[in-house]
């Protein structure tokens, strides 16, 4: 199932997946989207960081992903991570959030700075936008060969035109690029 492999992926020690969530500095009591959740391991991970006053919005284009999801999210005992199926790059959250988390999906969006531009909408005024994406490494990669990655400048370079400064890089991922913007 595609859920599963995302999830191991996610989880891979190569992939640092501690070191990520730590590097997101998540407080009990946040509300946090986490865009583009496959197999929600971030989210669920996510869910239990914020606590019962926290709260978890994992969105998704995929009804089977957040129908696992959300089974998963429900024999945990997550009362605190609500699934939201996006329609194309278009979704509602209900409530303003502190963090937006997107992990590996930006190469999926057609015209990623007017979504950028919509995601501000969703954010309390001091929220922050968490991008973890693929960087052309190696020249026979699959992410190389079928264009599954964004130069991180480029999504720095779209993330200040629609209205976003980048606050923090962090380069301890081997094969993805992590940046960190706030509001300009």
């Amino acid at each position: 199932m595609k859920a599963k492999m995302f999830n191991r992926k996610a989880s891979s020690i190569r992939n640092k997946p501690n070191k990520v969530l730590e590097s997101l500095d998540i407080s009990q009591g946040q509300v946090v989207a986490d865009i583009g959740v496959g197999g929600g391991y971030f989210s669920n991970r996510i869910a239990e960081i914020v606590e019962q006053k926290g709260r978890v919005y994992a969105v998704d284009t995929n009804s089977n992903l957040l129908k696992y999801v959300r089974e998963r999210a429900n024999n945990e005992g997550l009362k605190n991570l609500f699934t939201i199926l996006a329609k194309n790059e278009s979704f509602r959250l209900p409530e303003k959030v502190d963090l937006i988390f997107m992990r590996n999906i930006c190469h999926h969006l057609k015209n990623r700075k007017e979504y950028f531009k919509n995601l501000k909408q969703m954010m309390n005024p001091n929220g922050k936008i968490a991008i973890v994406e693929y960087e052309k490494k190696r020249s026979f990669s699959y992410h190389s060969i079928f264009g599954h990655y964004v130069p991180k400048e480029i999504l720095v370079k779209e993330m200040q035109e629609a209205g976003f400064r980048l606050e923090k890089t962090l380069t301890f991922l081997p094969d993805q690029s992590f940046t960190i913007y706030g509001w300009n």
